[in-house]
C-alpha cells in the first residue's frame, strides 16, 4: 500500500517542476522581449535623430541656393528700371529684412509669409508695363489663432510667384498674373495663375533650381500635409500650393512626446 502513495508524489514533483520551468521560460521571454523593446526604442530614437539632422542639413542646403537666386532676381528686376529705383529699394530693404533675419528661423507666422510675399510682388511690378493686368487677391481670416503662429517655412512663396513674372510675357496687352493668398480653417493656400509667353524662353543650364528646392523643402518640412499642383488650362499655367497647418502642428506636437 506504500508504493501506491509515492508514485502520485513524484508525479506532482514532476509536475511542479515543470510548472515552475514553464514559468521561468516565461519570465525569461518576457525579460527578453522587454530588452528587445527597449533595444528598438533606442534605435527608433536613433534614426529619428539621425533623420532630423539630415533633414536640417538638406534645409541648409537648400537655403544656400535659394537665397543667392533670390537676390539675384530681385536685383535684375531693379537695375532694368532705374527710374524706380527708390520706391524699389524701399520695397528691397523689407525683403533683405525678411530674408536676413526671418528666413534663418524654421518656421514663420503666415502674415509674416504673405507680407514678404507682397513686397515681392511690388518689386517684381517695376518689370511690366503700367497696362498690365495684375491682379492680387488676399482671402484671410485673420481672427483664426494659427494665423499668427510659426507654422510656415519662410520664403515658401517665392518660387511661384518668380516663376509667373518669369515665364509670363509681360509685353502682350492681353497677357496677365493672378496671385490669390487664401488663410481660412488652419489651411494656407497660395495660387499663381499667368498666361504663357509665346515667345521660346531661352534655356538657361541653371533653371529650375527654384522649382526643384520648393518640392524638396516641402517634403522634407511637411511630409503629407501639403499638395502642390501645377498645371495648363489652354494658354494659361496655374500653381496651387496647400498646406494644412492644424495637422502639421499637430505632428510637430506628437513627435516631441
Amino acid at each position: 500500500m506504500a508504493t501506491n502513495f509515492i508514485i502520485p508524489d513524484k508525479i506532482f514533483l514532476l509536475i511542479a517542476l515543470l510548472a515552475l520551468l514553464f514559468f521561468g521560460l516565461i519570465l525569461y521571454l518576457t525579460w527578453k522581449l522587454s530588452k528587445a523593446e527597449k533595444q528598438k526604442k533606442m534605435v527608433e530614437e536613433k534614426f529619428r535623430e539621425l533623420e532630423g539632422k539630415v533633414g536640417k542639413l538638406e534645409l541648409e542646403t537648400l537655403e544656400s541656393k535659394l537665397n543667392p537666386h533670390l537676390f539675384k532676381n530681385i536685383l535684375n528686376s531693379i537695375q532694368s528700371h532705374a527710374y524706380q529705383t527708390y520706391f524699389a529699394l524701399d520695397k528691397l530693404a523689407n525683403v533683405l529684412d525678411y530674408i536676413l533675419y526671418e528666413s534663418r528661423r524654421m518656421f514663420v507666422t503666415p502674415r509674416q509669409e504673405i507680407d514678404f510675399a507682397l513686397n515681392l510682388i511690388e518689386i517684381n511690378k517695376i518689370k511690366v508695363s503700367p497696362l498690365f493686368e495684375l491682379k492680387i487677391k488676399a482671402r484671410i481670416n485673420e481672427s483664426e489663432p494659427l494665423y499668427e503662429q510659426n507654422l510656415l517655412a519662410p520664403l515658401i512663396s517665392v518660387d511661384l510667384i518668380e516663376n509667373a513674372f518669369k515665364h509670363a510675357d509681360l509685353q502682350s496687352s492681353d497677357a496677365f498674373i493672378a496671385v490669390t493668398f487664401e488663410f481660412k480653417e488652419s489651411i494656407f493656400s497660395l495660387t499663381v495663375a499667368n498666361k504663357i509667353s509665346g515667345k521660346n524662353p531661352m534655356k538657361k543650364e541653371k533653371s529650375g533650381i527654384g522649382s526643384e528646392t520648393l518640392d524638396q523643402r516641402l517634403r522634407i518640412i511637411y511630409g503629407n500635409n501639403f499638395k502642390l499642383d501645377r498645371f495648363i488650362e489652354g494658354d494659361v499655367f496655374i500653381a496651387h500650393l496647400k498646406i494644412n497647418l492644424l495637422e502639421h502642428k499637430a505632428k510637430m506636437l506628437a513627435a516631441r512626446r
